[in-house]
């Protein structure tokens, strides 16, 4: 069973980077998922832990 809306959407989410243990501190993390509530956020990238929530996939607009 698809977690997530598309194949990018899959990619990103589950994305785990090998340099950076913080998904924030890594520039080709994007997306952060939560697992418990299944919340999606574009990850903002200014050195804090801050996301913006999201609604819709950025790449293939299905609602979330």
């Amino acid at each position: 069973m698809k977690q997530h809306c598309c194949e990018d959407m899959d990619y990103h989410a589950n994305f785990k980077c090998h340099i950076r243990e913080s998904p924030f501190e890594c520039p080709d993390k994007v997306i952060i998922f939560d697992e418990v509530d299944k919340d999606y956020g574009l990850i903002i990238h200014d050195g804090g832990s801050s996301s913006i929530g999201i609604v819709f996939c950025p790449w293939c607009g299905a609602e979330l």
